[in-house]
């Protein structure tokens, strides 16, 4: 069983959802990035959703293109974000899985990069990019290397579309909670919960909720439909407030408690 698969057994097991924080790997700095990694396994996170810097992204909002800006001006490539997760797979167990376009991989080369990333311990990829009909030009690769392709669904996914997806994946599925770009949002759109139930009709995978959830209140709601609740943009917003400070840590850990405490049903 692969530790994906184990962290959402343990977490149904445990009568919650799996909470999984997303942060830009570089920001401020892929030092600082590491010491936010350990501080969210503190906090109790189940599994870290590592997003790639890329110059030109299509699905992320403000919040998250000014963090990947300001990772890669500090010197930030997905070499380092490998060395990264390695670094951090020495000394913990916590599923690691990539945010990224697949441009970076494609630069990176593909069989060069699945090398890599199997030797780093990463368990996942999430490609925003790759649709299913692509998703056979990665997932050897991939698959040869221990490494769980995660698609992405959407509130414009048709039954039969869903069916497709969950099929050419593997690890959970990644449910886009509305329609748009990432970033916080002040209330949940109010056709999630049928449509996350029109997600698990149509899956066998653990389904995760990401995109705009932002607070306690949010992820206690979404923690009661799905497998997985992921706040991104709202973690995201705390680093870039603290900046590279001594207070970075202490506020991470202080912000994403009582997020993992409302993952309790």
């Amino acid at each position: 069983m692969s530790r994906l698969e184990q962290t959402f057994k343990t977490a149904r097991n445990e009568g919650r959802a799996a909470f999984i924080p997303y942060i830009t790997a570089g920001d401020p700095s892929l030092n600082r990035t590491a010491e936010v990694i350990e501080v969210l396994e503190r906090a109790g996170a189940d599994i870290i959703e590592l997003g790639v810097p890329f110059s030109d992204p299509i699905a992320d909002g403000p919040t998250n293109q000014k963090a990947a800006d300001r990772a890669l001006a500090s010197g930030t490539t997905l070499k380092g974000i490998l060395d990264l997760a390695m670094d951090v797979r020495s000394r913990s167990d916590i599923p690691i899985v990539l945010f990224t376009y697949a441009n970076p991989v494609m630069q990176f080369g593909l069989e060069a990069f699945g090398s890599a990333a199997a030797e780093s311990g990463i368990d996942g990829i999430l490609f925003t990019d790759v649709p299913a009909e692509e998703l056979p030009r990665f997932s050897p690769t991939l698959v040869a290397a221990d490494i769980d392709p995660i698609l992405l669904v959407t509130p414009t996914s048709g039954k039969a579309r869903i069916k497709a997806i969950s099929k050419a994946g593997s690890g959970f599925l990644y449910l886009v909670s509305r329609t748009g770009v990432t970033g916080a949002q002040r209330q949940l759109d109010p056709e999630l919960q049928p449509l996350i139930a029109q997600v698990q009709k149509g899956s066998k995978l653990p389904i995760a909720v990401g995109f705009g959830i932002s607070d306690a209140d949010q992820v206690r709601q979404v923690a009661h439909w799905a497998d997985g609740v992921v706040v991104g943009s709202a973690i995201v917003n705390q680093i870039a407030s603290v900046g590279d400070s001594d207070d970075l840590a202490p506020a991470i850990e202080a912000f994403v408690r009582p997020l993992v405490e409302a993952c309790n049903r």
